[in-house]
Formats: structure tokens, sequence, C-alpha cells
């Protein structure tokens, strides 16, 4: 027993290290870190147990039988990120490239289809050169395996890529098809088709970071929800965002209370929005002083940025924030905000996070480019969003909420639980000085003094539609409420709503707006 002991810590130690010094120097010249040191920095200390280690692969031909390494070039298993257990699958570059053969997907499937039967998160963590071209056809049938998996674990378990490499051709839609992309600058990539592929086709010389690269996933496709300068700042993020979200579609997110008061008055706020409803101001700081200890954790923070969307915590349960960014574009609605909230509405109905969505939005951005890309159609994916979620959804107004913008923005005729509102809100079907041009069109124009009839007429309309108590008159918004209350009144109503329980029609699925 001794000696076959002898021979299992050796051949361990052999699949731990990896096929050579060479290989492993060659990562680091790439400026990455290996798989086992990415594990580690994901996993708490000690806790990662390893699955089919010894695994190789069975293809023979191109001298692929000459070559079986252990792990075939991926490492499968589970461990606990704060004390939860979370599954993974590392691709190992210094094997065949990261690339996925049949050996190497089978490996790929078992660690979701045990991710899903016990109801844990699975994290990926991709640096792979793509199919094994050598073991043609068999390779393409792994990659529909994994796809078909995420699909069918979307929504019940969450599911983070991480991409710490190349990532190319048919490997891209696997993160695509997950909650959460994450991108290291510098040496992560993914596209479709290459740079020699688009050179050979359109004649366009382009870099590989150029194509693919983290900035532009973060920042122009949105493709990636976040984007860093290292692995180790990003595998920490990842750590986080896994500690505020739920094990499972049957679980709530982890309850953790600081010590911020949940009653704390935000008397900051009476200051911080300017009374000019023209004037920009940062969104970011009103969130920050409603939530614990001012941390928001902003997804898609370089796209789409005139709306943010984030997780964040209100007396230590965690909350789904969207709201409208006046400091960038006013805080209108386009085709790439809809599409960026209505993907974080979604998540957070799957997974239980209550919805708070602060309102200041003068209306959707207009323009033939918008309504030639299909803003109707965008538009409509967060209004389908938001009439379909059943968690907690409570709605606060700061400022404008004008036209048709005011109503994806979770209304209470969409469905929101509670609406409240500061005095300063302003919800109407659009501003006061295009209202009146409307309505009072010919009795301007014919005026003996235009501009001075113009201006009675917007002073009558904000008079009779526009003040912060219509609304309310009509049983449209809950309660006018002081902006210093603003975090006490949100943790009281979802308290409230914690037990919340709707149910759809029966139905085998919707089909939203594309």
């Amino acid at each position: 027993m001794y000696h076959k002991l002898a021979e299992l810590d050796a051949r361990r130690e052999q699949a731990v290290t990896g096929p050579s010094q060479r290989a492993t120097k060659a990562q680091r010249t790439r400026g990455k870190l290996t798989v086992r040191e990415r594990i580690e920095l994901l996993f708490d200390e000690g806790s990662f147990r390893e699955i089919e280690q010894f695994r190789r692969h069975r293809a023979t031909g191109f001298g692929l039988e000459d070559r079986r390494p252990d792990t075939d070039g991926v490492v499968t298993g589970w461990g606990t990120v704060y004390g939860r257990t979370v599954f993974v699958y590392a691709h190992d570059f210094r094997i065949f490239g990261g690339s996925l053969g049949e050996a190497h997907a089978e490996k790929i499937h078992k660690a979701m289809d045990l991710a899903l039967a016990a109801g844990a998160p699975i994290v990926s963590l991709n640096d792979g050169a793509g199919a094994r071209i050598q073991e043609g056809v068999s390779a393409l049938a792994g990659y529909g395996g994994i796809f078909s998996r995420n699909v069918k674990a979307s929504g019940v378990i969450p599911q983070i890529s991480v991409v710490l490499g190349p990532c190319a051709g048919g490997a891209t839609y696997s993160p695509a098809l997950t909650d959460f992309v994450f991108m290291v600058r510098g040496i992560a990539q993914m596209y479709i088709t290459g740079p020699d592929v688009v050179h050979a086709v359109t004649g366009e010389a382009v870099t590989h970071e150029e194509l693919g690269g983290a900035q532009v996933h973060g920042g122009v496709s949105g493709a990636s929800a976040f984007s860093y300068d290292t692995e180790q700042e990003c595998l920490a993020d990842v750590r986080f965002l896994l500690s505020m979200l739920p094990s499972n579609n049957r679980e709530l997110p982890p309850v953790r209370r600081g010590g911020d008061p949940a009653h704390r008055r935000n008397d900051s706020l009476i200051e911080l929005i300017p009374r000019n409803p023209n004037q920009a101001y940062d969104i970011g700081a009103v969130i920050e002083e409603i939530v614990d200890d001012g941390e928001l954790f902003e997804v898609h923070q370089q796209w789409a940025s005139n709306i943010v969307c984030g997780l964040a915590r209100l007396d230590g349960h965690v909350v789904g924030i969207v709201a409208n960014q006046p400091a960038v574009l006013a805080g209108v609605l386009d085709i790439h905000a809809a599409e960026k909230a209505a993907r974080f509405v979604q998540m957070c109905d799957a997974f239980g996070i209550p919805l708070v969505t602060l309102v200041d939005v003068p209306g959707f951005l207009p323009g033939t480019a918008q309504e030639h890309g299909g803003i109707i159609r965008h538009g409509a994916k967060l209004l389908y969003a938001y009439c379909n979620a059943t968690v907690p959804r409570v709605q606060v107004i700061l400022r404008k909420a004008y036209g048709g913008a005011y109503i994806v923005m979770d209304s209470r005729s969409i469905g929101a639980d509670l609406s409240f509102a500061w005095p300063s809100n302003e919800i109407a079907v659009m501003g006061a000085a295009g209202a009146a041009n409307v309505v009072f069109r010919k009795e301007i124009a014919q005026a003996a003094d235009p501009e001075s009839a113009r201006s009675q007429r917007i002073k009558e309309y904000q008079q009779q539609l526009m003040h912060p108590y219509y609304a309310a008159e009509r049983g449209l918004v809950d309660d006018v409420i002081d902006p210093a209350s603003t975090r006490s009144v949100l943790v009281d109503a979802l308290a409230m709503l914690r037990a919340k329980n709707t149910e759809l029609p029966a139905r085998k699925h919707g089909n939203p707006p594309m």
C-alpha cells in the first residue's frame, strides 16, 4: 500500500505541477497566472476539491496518442467562497493551449451537472484556444453540451464567466449565456473571428486587443460587465459578487448587517439635487448616501453609463439598484441603456433580489439613429423585464419623470409595489416648455407678444399638472417623502415586502421582444 500511495503522490504532483517548467514560464511571459494560482485566489484557503484530475483524452491521430497529459487541459472541482460551495472549471493554457476536446468537455459537463444538482454557483476561468482541431467534430459537440447546460442552469444557479486569455469562435457563446462576464485588460480577448480572418475577408487590419479586448467589450459592445487591470483584482471582485448572490433561485441572498444604522437620515440629499431641472448631477452620490456604507457594486459601469445598475445592501439585505444618470446624456433612455437595465432586472428577478428604481428621466433619446436602430423593441425589453418581475419593487422619483420613459422605469402602472416621490418631482407627459408649445401652439403664434404668452402658458402648465402632489392625488405615488428619510423609507418598505409572493399566469415561457 505504501508503494501505491507513493505512486499516487507522484502522479498527483505531476498533474498539479503541469506539463513542464517551459510551459509555465511561457504562461508567465504572457503576463498570466497559472490555473492553480487562479483557483487559489478564487476559493477560501485549502477548500478546493478537484475532480477527474487524472482524466486523459482517448483521441488518436496527428500525434495526439503520444501526448496524453493528466487533466486534459482543464481543472474542475468545487470549493468554498466565504464558506459557501462554488464550482469551477478552469482552462490550463499550458496543455494544448487550453483547447477543448472530448474528454476536456466531458469534465466541464460533469462540473456543470454537479453544480446544478447541488444548487451552487459555477465559475468558469476561460483561457483557451477554442476547439481542439485534431479532434474534429467531437470538440464541437463538446461545446454544444456546455451551451445547453448554460441555458438549463440559467436563472437557477448563478453562472459567472471570467475571461483571462483568448476566448474565440464558438467558445465565446458560453460567456454570453452566463449571468456575468469579467475580463482583464491586456490578456483577455473575446471574438467570433480573429484578426487574421477579419483581415482576409474585409481587408481591415486590427489587433487582438482592438478587436475583442476588455476595453472593447466593457465599453463598446457591452459583452463584459466588469474590466480589471490585474487578475488579482478581478478574482477578488468575483468573490465579492458571489457574496451578494444566493446559491440558487430557491434561496435568498446572504444577509450581512454592518454598523450602518437602518434609519440613518440622508440630510445631504436635500441639497444634492439641483433645483433647475436641466442641471446635471451625479446619481452615484445619491445612491452612496442611501445604501449601506455607501457601497454599490456597479455592473457595466463603462457601458451605457446614462443608466446605473448595481448591487448594494439596505440594512444588510441585498437589493438591485436601477437609476437614471443625469450626468450622462441627461439621463435619457436609449437602446443600450434599455438593454443594460432589462438584463439586470431579469437577473435580479431570477435570484430573488428586490429592485429599487431611482427615477430622473427626461424621456427616450430622439433621432433617426435610435429609431432605425430599434429603440421601440429595445425599450420594450426593459418594459417586459419589469412587468415580468415578481420580486419586491420600489420606485423613487427624484426629479423629472416624463412620458413613456417614466412608465418604463417601474411605475405603479406596470406593477411597482410602492412608489415614492421627492417634493422636487415632476411627473408629466413631457416638459412644461414642450407641452406648452404643443397645447397652445396657435394661441402663442397669434399673440401680440409670443414669448410672454409662452412663458405664461408654461407657468400655468407647471402649476396645474406638474406640481409634486398631482400624481399622489391620483394614487400613482404612494407618498411624497422628505429626501432625508429616503433610506429609512426604503428599509421599511422592503422589510414589509420581504415575504411577497406573486405568481405569473401558467405558461411555458413568455415571448420577450428581441
